[in-house]
């Protein structure tokens, strides 16, 4: 819908509010370590500009941040004053959600402490420590898609009472780290995770994992035990070869119904699924993969 006279009145003034409360600390860091950037770019009014855009299918409001980026670009590291730069100014703030997507950042910047979803894809990140997400209690998914992202501290989830939700897709990640049991969504597929890359019995306390893709990765077993909230399991393009007639059935217990995994993707493996045919019992539906 097009945005209202009253609704854009709102919007303006909510953004030269902002606009307002961090050209000090711009203008500032721009002083100190660029004096001989144009007199525009010390005013702002190159930088920091309204923009509001409205078409007949969604409206938005935004500033315009690319001048801004290219001249923190030209800010040396070794500025004194570049630490202090709030992380809202370089990335997208919008509520609890940060969006630091195609940055070039090589690494996890400080994040404010009410973030509730935070996003930075398509980066250089290239390992995540634990301090990165120190203390931050209301944290309930990381993005990190397509970063370089080689190693991960193993406790750097943890200690995250609100995480629900880790995407680490397309890395070069070799080992997962311990994630808590609040999860709800693990994607860890296009990167170089192996049969030692996974903890044993990662997922078995996660009682309400919904999501668990590993597709794309050097795996050679099903990482069992499985939570019985799972509902999708992606495995395909392993090197999964065989599989135990209880990996995801109690072959104790007949009456033992698994309703919730609807969708198990085995595609892609060197592995005969018509070899364990008790393994499928208790599931809904035959997983996806060779039967030949």
């Amino acid at each position: 819908m097009l945005l209202t006279p009253e609704t854009y009145l709102y919007l303006s003034f909510k953004c030269h509010k902002l606009i307002v409360n961090t050209a000090k600390t711009l203008r500032q860091t721009v002083s100190c370590c660029l004096p001989d950037v144009p007199s525009c770019v010390h005013d702002l009014t190159c930088i920091l500009t309204p923009n509001l855009v409205s078409n007949k299918r969604r409206s938005r409001f935004h500033l315009q941040q690319k001048p801004l980026k290219r001249v923190l670009a030209l800010i040396p590291s070794s500025c004194p004053c570049i630490s202090d730069m709030p992380t809202c100014l370089l990335c997208t703030c919008l509520g609890g959600s940060v969006y630091c997507d195609d940055l070039s950042l090589d690494s996890v910047p400080p994040l404010p402490k009410h973030t509730t979803h935070f996003y930075a894809r398509y980066n250089r990140i290239r390992k995540i420590n634990k301090s990165d997400f120190a203390s931050m209690n209301k944290l309930k998914r990381i993005d990190l898609t397509s970063n370089e992202i080689t190693s991960i501290e193993d406790r750097a989830f943890m200690g995250l009472p609100e995480l629900e939700e880790v995407v680490i897709r397309e890395n070069h990640i070799s080992q997962l780290p311990s994630f808590p049991e609040t999860m709800t969504l693990i994607d860890a597929s296009h990167n170089n995770i192996g049969s030692k890359g996974i903890h044993r019995e990662a997922f078995k306390d996660m009682t309400g994992l919904l999501y668990l893709y590993l597709t794309d990765n050097h795996i050679d077993y099903i990482p069992v035990p499985l939570p019985n909230s799972l509902r999708s399991l992606h495995l395909q393009r392993n090197n999964i070869q065989m599989m135990h007639e209880d990996t995801f059935c109690n072959l104790k217990d007949f009456s033992y119904i698994r309703n919730a995994l609807e969708d198990i993707r085995l595609d892609g493996n060197p592995i005969n699924l018509s070899r364990t045919p008790q393994a499928y019992i208790c599931l809904p539906r035959i997983p996806i993969g060779d039967l030949i």
